[in-house]
This record gives structure tokens, C-alpha cells and sequence, in this order.
């Protein structure tokens, strides 16, 4: 059964394991395949980066689910809930891993806004 805690541990593990396929340095490999990222400099004279999405059709598609977090989100939510239902022994320390660093990111985020 999926209590409250379960939801608030599946909320951190999503968000950081989400996190970790859509923005982190670590995955970049799993995203070059199908992004570009190009730089430009700004009027302000700050970099900026974007991304362009390679190739068409399922390339394109893959390209587009791993630039959007919303999407890469659903996905990551319906891996883990699944792994979660097949495996419960074996998932539950990998959802606790995911939501402390989670949690941890956040806290580090609000901690650097308010010492800026």
C-alpha cells in the first residue's frame, strides 16, 4: 500500500533521479546522442545554453523526452513505482538513496539562495 511516506519518498526519488537524466553532468553521455547543447553569448555578455534536438522520428522523440523534465518525470515516476511493485526489497533502498539526495539538493539550493 502507498502511504504518505511512500509518496513523499517517491516524490524526492522522482525529482532527483529526474534531475540526474535531464540536467547532470554524470548523464551527458545519455543525452548526446540526441542533443546538441550550443552556446551563445547574450547582450548582457552572459553565456546561455539551449539545446537542439537531433534527428527525426524516434530519435527526435527520445531527444525531446530527455530535454523536457516534465516528461522524463512521468517516466522516471512509472520506472520506479513499477521496479517498486516487482521488487519492493531491492527498490526501497534505491528510493531512499534517490530521496535523500533529493532532498539534499533542495536543501542545498535554499541554503546557497539565502547566503547569496
Amino acid at each position: 500500500m502507498l502511504t504518505f511516506l511512500y509518496l513523499i519518498i517517491f516524490s524526492l526519488a522522482v525529482f532527483r533521479l529526474t534531475r540526474l537524466f535531464v540536467f547532470d553532468k554524470i548523464t551527458e553521455f545519455i543525452r548526446r546522442p540526441f542533443h546538441n547543447e550550443v552556446e551563445e553569448m547574450n547582450e548582457n555578455g552572459n553565456v546561455e545554453t539551449y539545446i537542439e534536438i537531433k534527428g527525426n522520428g524516434l530519435r527526435a522523440w527520445i531527444g525531446e523526452l530527455l530535454s523536457c523534465y516534465w516528461c522524463t518525470g512521468v517516466w522516471c515516476s512509472a520506472f520506479l513505482y513499477g521496479i517498486w511493485l516487482i521488487w519492493p526489497s531491492i527498490t526501497e533502498p534505491l528510493l531512499i538513496i534517490l530521496a535523500v539526495a533529493g532532498a539534499a539538493g533542495m536543501i542545498e539550493t535554499i541554503v546557497t539562495k539565502l547566503l547569496d
